[in-house]
């Protein structure tokens, strides 16, 4: 018995359906994407459209699978189809499954921060976060990131304080964050603070930093916070922002020349002016 040619085989409907369920999966994942980055909804429904497509990804995976056996039980047509839809829904499901299972392993907290007990305050973004997200959540949340990154500390250097400051600045300035404000020291000693926003590199949700240059003896003490406007858990994000940041400023500030001081300029008393003063550093002849 002679076997039917492939385009003759009929089209298993399963491996229709799966490779459709996908694109559209995709296509609501990309939709939410574009809601999220534009703000042209709130928070809450683009993240509900998101689950929705994650949901339509899964059915996809299974139609997929069940196609695959419809195809080799009854010699169907849509291996093709069966494997598109399979390989976009894993494509969809695998980051968010890997943050699932960073979410297992890491502490639900967004709000990370060098100096738990005297946090940096956000002022010139307290506007633009969430009522209720300005303030540092407290000791709860601090035992918390004690206990899940115990790493984060502040960063200590052999430097002036403006030297820390513009290093700290060109960092932000090359990673492109939104510059809310930008105070560098005083003699005064006032601290340095720079505010900056940054947006994630898919859904574009939107965390705050602020940075702030504290000098200390013959040096500087930095200290860094970042927050997530929005979500309670951050999947180490912020912790991980935080190490990458002062790793940056410590290779900058220690490639940066300090400024040359110039020696104070003295001058002569009244009734010795155009006098020639002894050179105090030659040593007198006896």
């Amino acid at each position: 018995m002679a076997r039917r040619p492939f385009h003759d085989l009929p089209m298993s409907k399963t491996a229709v359906w799966a490779a459709r369920v996908a694109f559209f999966a995709l296509a609501v994942a990309a939709l939410s994407i574009i809601i999220v980055r534009s703000q042209l909804l709130e928070i809450g429904p683009a993240l509900a459209t998101f689950g929705a497509a994650l949901v339509l990804a899964a059915v996809a995976v299974m139609l997929a699978f069940a196609a695959f056996v419809v195809i080799w039980r009854q010699g169907f047509a849509g291996l093709g189809r069966a494997l598109l839809a399979l390989l976009f829904g894993l494509a969809l499901l695998a980051y968010p499954g890997y943050l699932g299972i960073r979410a297992l392993k890491l502490p639900a907290i967004s709000d990370i921060s060098t100096d738990t007990a005297n946090p940096p305050r956000y002022e010139a973004l307290a506007r633009q976060r969430p009522p209720g997200r300005v303030d540092y959540p407290g000791a709860a949340v601090a035992a918390l990131q004690r206990t899940g990154y115990p790493d984060i500390a502040p960063l200590e250097l052999e430097v002036s304080a403006r030297v820390a400051y513009d290093a700290a600045l060109a960092v932000v300035t090359r990673r492109k964050w939104t510059i809310g404000d930008a105070r560098p020291p005083t003699l005064a000693r006032r601290d340095g603070v720079i505010e900056a926003t940054v947006r994630t590199p898919i859904m574009g949700f939107r965390d705050d930093v602020v940075i702030r240059i504290t000098p200390v003896g013959q040096g500087v003490r930095i200290d860094v916070r970042s927050a997530s406007r929005v979500g309670t858990h951050d999947f180490g994000a912020n912790a991980s922002r935080i190490r990458g940041l002062l790793e940056d400023i410590d290779d900058v500030a220690g490639t940066t020349p300090e400024p040359r001081r110039l020696p104070p300029v003295k001058t002569p008393p009244p009734g010795q002016k155009g006098q020639r003063q002894p050179d105090k550093r030659q040593p007198t002849k006896r």
